[in-house]
């Protein structure tokens, strides 16, 4: 394998892990304001922004999270035969399966983009009391679905690495 695709399988592994370490910490942020909003609704009175946030929170960690869970290869997959093939047999699957993912994901990203570009222009609100912006958790979106193209084009380089009986 060229030097660059190295470089990039160990630059983007890097940059997901430690992005899907931080993810990480998001759940005590989470259960932070959860636990806020159970205590506001029965001795204050209740907050408007802990279910918003909540939610935005949840989409943050599920998003620059998918990345790190592509990389430690701890995403769902259908193992009635994968689990009894070669390891060469893999890799030629996840080779032809990836190419898929990437499509979709490249898809996801365009409509991600043009949903983010819509909200920043004019403004976008949720609706309800609070009236969050919406650009923030869109751009958390693209970042998310950016940080996910990369780990799988880099599973798609380990993987051909793989079929020519090479590691990287």
């Amino acid at each position: 394998m060229p030097e660059w695709i190295k470089k990039y399988v160990r630059f983007t592994e890097a940059l997901n892990y430690r992005v899907g370490r931080f993810a990480m910490y998001l759940l005590f942020v989470l259960m932070g304001v959860m636990l806020w909003s159970s205590f506001s609704r029965t001795a204050l009175t209740p907050a408007i922004w802990t279910d918003e946030t909540g939610q935005f929170l949840l989409l943050g960690y599920f998003m620059l999270g998918g990345a790190y869970s592509l990389q430690l290869d701890s995403a769902v997959r259908m193992d009635l035969f994968y689990s009894r093939w070669s390891d060469r047999t893999k890799a030629f699957v996840d080779v032809i399966t990836i190419l898929a993912l990437v499509f979709y994901l490249g898809v996801l990203l365009y409509g991600a983009v043009e949903s983010t570009a819509y909200a920043i222009e004019y403004g976008e609100r949720r609706r309800g009391l609070w009236r969050p912006y919406m650009w923030p958790v869109k751009t958390v979106m693209c970042i998310g679905i950016t940080l996910m193209i990369l780990q799988s084009t880099a599973i798609f380089f380990k993987d051909l690495a793989k079929l020519w009986g090479k590691e990287l």
